[in-house]
Order: C-alpha cells, then structure tokens, then sequence
C-alpha cells in the first residue's frame, strides 16, 4: 500500500474549520501567507510520503533492538531521522532566539498528523523531543537553555519524559527516583523508570532525559516531586559532548504494536554516577511536568488522527480493488469491487467521518493553543487558552478512542484478510491501541474533562463553547442546501443535549462526585461528538460557498457537505442519546465475586 499524506484535507480543515486564519490576524506570524502554508504543507507531505511512510511495515517486522547495552532502531529510521533534523522539521515552530523558525504551532501539529500516518513508530519519537524542549524553555536556567536548546530545537540531541515507574503507573505520588545534593549545584540520581519511549537508541548523539525524583526532605505525595535534567551523554560548558553519564537502557519491552519504537527500561545511577540539574523549583516538578504532558496530549490526540489515516486509506484501497459478490438483485456476471456494496461503504464512510472530525477537534485545540499566547488582547488571550484546556482532554481520549474504533473497522473492511498480518491491517490496530493508555488514560482525561476543566470554573469555558455550537448550528439550518441545513438541525439537537448533560453534572458535582466520575466517560464522548460535528459543520458551511467559487473543486467540496451530512445522521444523533447515560447516576457496587461466578 502507498500512503499519502492528506495535505488537501488537512489544509481544508484547517482554513474552513479550525479557524487558522485567526493566527494571521494577530500579527505575531510575520511571515505567515498562504502560499508559505502551502509550501510548507507541500513539502511535509513529501518528506512523509517518500521517506517515513516506506518504512512503516518494515519497522513492524524488525523493530528496535538491544545489543550489549545499546538500543538500535529499525532499519532506516537513522537516516530518516537525518533528513528530518536536515530538512529543519523539529525547529518548526519554536523561537528563532533557540533557531526556531518562528512559526505557529499549529503547523509542527500538522506535521504530527503526517508524521503519524506515515509511520507511527518513528513519529512519536519527535514528540518526546519537542515536549522536552517546551519544558526547559519554560522552567530552565539561562545556563540550562545554552547548554540544551539549540541542539534540541534542531533535533539534533532528542528529549525524553521519565515518569513511570514500575510501582506508579498514572498514579505519580508512588514516584520512589531519588536526587541527593552534592553541594557543587549538581544531584546524584538513583532508581528506575519503565515504558520510556525512545529512552535509548542510535540517531542521535545525545538524549536529554527529563527526570522526576525526590529530594531527601521532599513531602510524601505529588507534592514531593521535582524535575531533573540528566542527559546520557555530560555537556561541558562549551556545549561540546562530555563523558557518558550512569544512565542506561536495561530492557526493550515487548509490546504489542509499535514495535520500531523503542520502549526502554532506564536504570539511572547502578552504579552510583549518575548525574543531573534541577529543572525549576524544588518539590515543581508536576508543574513542569504537565507543560510536556498537556503538549503530548494533542499530540497523542494526533497520532490517533494519523494511525486511523493511514488505516482508512488502506481499507479504501483494498474496498475498491477486491471483487466479491455483486449488486442485489443481479445473479450472473462479474464480481463487484466490495465498495460497491453499502454495508462496505458505511464502514468507509464511518472510517473518513471518524477522522475528519478528530482532526478537526485537534487543529482547532492547535489553533487556541497559539492564540492563547500570541493574541494582540489579554481577553483573546484568556478566552482561547479556556477552549485549549477544554478541548486538550478531548483531543486526547476522543480521538484515540476513535483511531482505534477506525483501525478495527479497517480490519473488518478486509475480512478474514484484515486478521492476516501480510495485508498490514492488523498493524494499525495494534499500534493505535496504546494511544488510549498513555499520556494519561482516556479514563483519566475524562475526569480531567467533568473535573478541573468543567467544574474549575464553574462550567464557563464549556457554556461559553456550547454557545458557538449553537450558533454555527443557527447558521447552518438557515442555508439554503437542505442538505447544510439538515447538519444545522442535528448540530442544534446534539448541543442542547450536551447543554442539558453539562447543567445537569454541574449541579450533580454540588452534591455527589462519585456521580460525577461515573457520567466521565459517557460525557467525553458526548462532548467529543458534538465537538467533531461542529468542525465538520463549519467544513460543510464553507464548502457550500465554495462549490460556486471553484468549479473544478465542487466535487470535493461536495463529499465534504456529504460527509458531515453522514457524521451528523450518525454521531450526533448518538451524542442526543448520550444525555440519559450521562445523568443515570452512580455506578452500581457490585460484589465482585458474584461478578465473576
């Protein structure tokens, strides 16, 4: 199979959806155009399509590796990894003090999407990196920021986050690393970090691992945590490569999927030599921690948009290339391609709807993440970094729960070929299922979503959101297309209901949280639905525009207004009926022994 990298769908989603004309308003983006969009978009497709994407299903069948002590990755990833720090990708969007180019965050987040759908497994390696950066800018040393960020920001040195450990799961108050003093400003670093993605390998000439431990005196709890830099490899004060740190890859895990990845087991300090710097205050580390988090959450979200990509675009191919059965009604002449049968297309169709939307609902959280910090008014500011922190938890859980409903769909598009490896469907499915574990859980960004971000502020930033929905969907049930107009309609049932759910949680919360937390997930997903709708919606009202402007596109404008047309009969017709899940109260305690009897 040939993947290509959407650059049309993604520009579309962009400009008629997500609001990215917004940044060019601010001023803050200089240089920003179109055509330097375009160029951009042109040239990450390339780079995905001709390098990354060949060498996805390699990656699968011969994946990293550990070899006396050094972890090597699969076959090509070192020189794909090369063209990446040569072509400036990692720099994208970071200041052009660090050598940053200075552009909107929004494309590097673009640029995940691609990345992902190319091959999943090499991607999220440059996550881990960027997320690593956007910690030290925030909390590091003047001293810190010299002697890591240019090589960072490059890509030429990688980043990682060392959170986990094998008795503390999402759970970071069990965190038992230790950090002592040792009076020159320096911290001895002792203990052991699991499923630490890209902890070790071989393309790069450094790692710099951003570590959470304990100070001798810390507070029990989260309260207790700070952050240390502790790079594998000592930079000295000029910036050049020092001696090997004590820090080493003890383990690869076996996984399931993701298998050119390389998920390390990290021993710092075995033998008593590891060391590290303070990054931030004393006993802050969750602080700086949720800065990498809350960025690798979209990108998370992002990897699900990409893997379902990719998962999509096989299923189609193989719909239209496989012959089997034929129309009703006909008994006798040549099999049909299977995409000619309906049950066929549903399944496609739930596959691009599915992906569409998700995409949507992370470009527009990419889109309030740049305009919470680069909006020309404090009130801009503060309004988009409300939607930022409303839509991060639902970038994060919706669009993986749904990248792994497509990757499954995909494999029931190819049938019993889809359980056979050779075909590559299974693939998918393996690799997308670990996006709704990691970066916090699906389940915990849910409570996240009913907790801190619905309840934080009294329901404001998700009333203030559910009005716009309202509102698009005023102004698409009064086009003059039925077919805009019938998204409008759905659009306006599905918000009053995600209305209804949402003053119902929040006056539930005065009284019962356990109420609360059950209805989570019932209510991410709701919230997700009407979300993707809304951007979908948006998508169809400009595209109703456009098919008049551009003769030679309106039949791609038009399968967009037919595909939100589709997600609109589908999902928020579900989001409606999700209303009575969400306020059916607290789960019921049921004796597990009867359970299981």
């Amino acid at each position: 199979m040939t993947f290509s990298t959407p650059v049309r769908d993604m520009r579309f989603i962009l400009e008629h959806a997500a609001g990215f004309s917004a940044l060019e308003r601010t001023g803050a983006f200089p240089e920003l155009s179109d055509d330097l969009v375009a160029a951009v978009m042109e040239e990450m497709g390339k780079y995905c399509d001709q390098v990354v994407a060949p060498l996805n299903e390699g990656s699968d069948r011969d994946g990293a590796r550990l070899e006396n002590g050094v972890v090597r990755t699969s076959p090509g990833f070192k020189e794909a990894y090369g063209q990446y720090v040569e072509g400036g990708w990692n720099s994208l969007a970071f200041p052009e003090d660090w050598g940053g180019q200075g552009l909107p965050a929004t494309l590097a987040n673009a640029l995940v999407d691609a990345l992902n759908g190319a091959c999943m497994s090499f991607a999220i390696g440059t996550t881990l990196t960027t997320g690593a950066v956007k910690a030290i800018m925030h909390a590091g040393t003047d001293e810190q920021k010299k002697l890591y960020l240019e090589k960072m920001v490059s890509g030429e040195w990688t980043g990682t986050m060392n959170l986990t450990e094998p008795q503390a799961g999402s759970d970071l108050s069990a965190i038992r690393t230790k950090a002592e003093p040792v009076g020159d400003g320096r911290y001895k670093i002792s203990g052991q970090k699991i499923f630490i993605t890209y902890g070790d390998h071989d393309i790069a000439d450094n790692i710099v691992h951003l570590v959470l431990a304990r100070l001798p005196d810390a507070p029990e709890g989260t309260a207790g945590i700070s952050m240390f830099i502790v790079p594998k490899v000592h930079v000295n004060e000029d910036g050049a490569i020092g001696a090997r740190n004590d820090v080493q890859c003890i383990k690869l895990e076996e996984k399931m999927g993701l298998h050119g990845s390389p998920t390390c087991v990290m021993a710092f300090g075995e033998n008593g030599e590891c060391y590290g710097t303070l990054l931030g205050e004393e006993n802050k580390g969750l602080k700086n921690m949720f800065v990498m988090m809350n960025s690798a959450r979209l990108d998370v979200g992002l990897q699900g948009v990409g893997v379902a990509e990719r998962a999509f675009q096989r299923a189609l191919a193989f719909a239209q290339d496989r012959r089997q059965g034929r129309a009703p009604g006909v008994k006798t002449g040549d099999m049909i391609p299977i995409y000619e049968h309906a049950d066929v297309r549903r399944m496609l169709l739930d596959m691009k709807a599915m992906t569409e939307g998700a995409r949507g609902v992370c470009y527009a959280n990419a889109v309030a993440y740049d305009l919470a910090r680069k909006a020309p008014d404090e009130a801009a500011r503060r309004e988009a970094a409300a939607l930022e922190g409303l839509l991060t938890p639902i970038s994060k859980a919706w669009s993986t729960d749904r990248a792994n409903d497509v990757a499954s769909i995909g494999v029931q598009v190819h049938g019993g070929m889809g359980y056979i490896e050779e075909t590559g469907a299974a693939q998918h499915m393996r690799d997308a299922r670990i996006a709704a574990i990691y970066e916090g859980a699906n389940g915990i960004q849910a409570m996240d979503l009913v907790g801190r971000k619905l309840q934080g502020d009294g329901g404001a930033a998700a009333n203030a959101f559910i009005s716009q929905i309202a509102k698009e969907a005023d102004l698409a049930g009064a086009a003059k297309r039925e077919d805009v107009a019938h998204c409008g309609r759905r659009l306006a049932e599905a918000a009053s209901a995600l209305q209804k759910s949402t003053d119902a949680l929040l006056e539930t919360a005065k009284s019962d949280q356990e109420a609360v937390l059950a209805a989570a997930a019932d209510y991410l997903k709701q919230f997700g639905n009407v979300a993707a709708g809304y951007y979908l919606t948006r998508g169809a009202v400009a595209a109703a525009l456009l098919v008049n402007e551009d003769a030679s596109g309106a039949g791609y404008y038009e399968s967009k207004i037919e595909l939100a047309k589709f997600f609109a009969d589908r999902y928020l017709t579900e989001a409606v009926a999700l209303t009575d899940a969400v306020t059916a109260g607290a789960m019921p305690r049921i004796d597990p022994e009867l359970l299981s009897a």
